[in-house]
């Protein structure tokens, strides 16, 4: 599976959004710096999430960007799906081999590059933005215990 740069820093401002949680919007530049995003490149990221319905923003002095869902309610694939579009299947069984006769490599690994590509989806569905925040947290406090040293 390839994850575009897009995806993966949509899912790094949605984990940094679900760690600002109860606080005012958070701006762009400030999640950019903390997660060492290029910030026009985050904007147009947040742009994608946000038609997708996974962020909100509000403009203002005081505006900035917010889930729009608890973070216990967005998985990764919901990113993924925002900003790649939908995962598609390994094996290029998308209708159209069904047209032509297939050939023995497809034949005889159809199936299971579907059940690869399931176990994936099934796995991305399951973790949660709230879930990597708390990964995040734990990874910080490691860190700053390292300095302190």
């Amino acid at each position: 599976m390839k994850v575009s740069l897009k995806a993966t820093y949509g899912i790094m401002a949605a984990v940094d959004l679900a760690m600002q949680l109860g606080t005012a919007p958070v701006q762009a530049k400030s999640i950019a710096r903390r997660q060492a995003i290029p910030a026009r490149f985050l904007e147009q990221v947040l742009h994608g999430m946000k038609k997708a319905g996974l962020v909100s923003s509000l403009r203002g002095a005081q505006g900035g960007y917010v889930l729009s869902k608890k973070p216990s309610e967005v998985s990764v694939v919901e990113i993924l799906e925002a900003l790649d579009g939908p995962l598609a299947p390994l094996s290029g069984g998308d209708g159209r081999t069904q047209a032509r006769r297939l050939s023995k490599p497809e034949l005889l690994l159809g199936k299971m590059w579907e059940q690869v590509h399931q176990a994936e989806r099934h796995v991305l569905e399951a973790i949660s933005v709230e879930e990597l925040a708390g990964q995040q947290r734990v990874l910080e406090q490691e860190r700053s215990l390292m300095y302190h040293i």
